[in-house]
């Protein structure tokens, strides 16, 4: 199972292993305080995706589409959360306001699609 949680949530016993998946450290939150297994910042988007998309919903699917591509290319970025989706439950950690339109809700697509491939056509 894979899961999405805002960066200043508080982690639970059931988020099961938390990576945070920003290029970016989060604004005001001490890593000594974010209970996270390892941080991915490589398998966030480029920093040149990132500032083209700019959380604008007009540009989600070219946005996802990109996304998509550039993980395509680096794998060692995201496979570590492919293993550890493999044998229990993992909490992608992102910082966005924006709960619906953000890479981590694209990466976890992006990783159902690689889990199960003959469901996602």
């Amino acid at each position: 199972m894979i899961k999405l949680k805002r960066v200043y949530e508080i982690s639970t016993s059931i988020d099961g292993a938390r990576f945070l998946v920003e290029r970016l450290w989060p604004r005001g939150v001490k890593k000594s305080s974010l209970e996270i297994k390892k941080w991915l910042k490589d398998a966030a988007p480029s920093a040149t995706l990132r500032k083209w998309f700019h959380h604008d919903p007009a540009q989600w699917n070219e946005f996802r589409r990109r996304y998509f591509i550039e993980l395509k290319e680096n794998p060692d970025s995201w496979h570590p959360l492919l293993d550890a989706a493999r044998n229990g439950t993992v909490t992608l950690i992102y910082s966005s306001h924006d709960s619906e339109h953000n890479n981590a809700v694209a990466l976890k697509e992006f990783l159902i699609q690689c889990l199960h491939p003959e469901t996602t056509g």
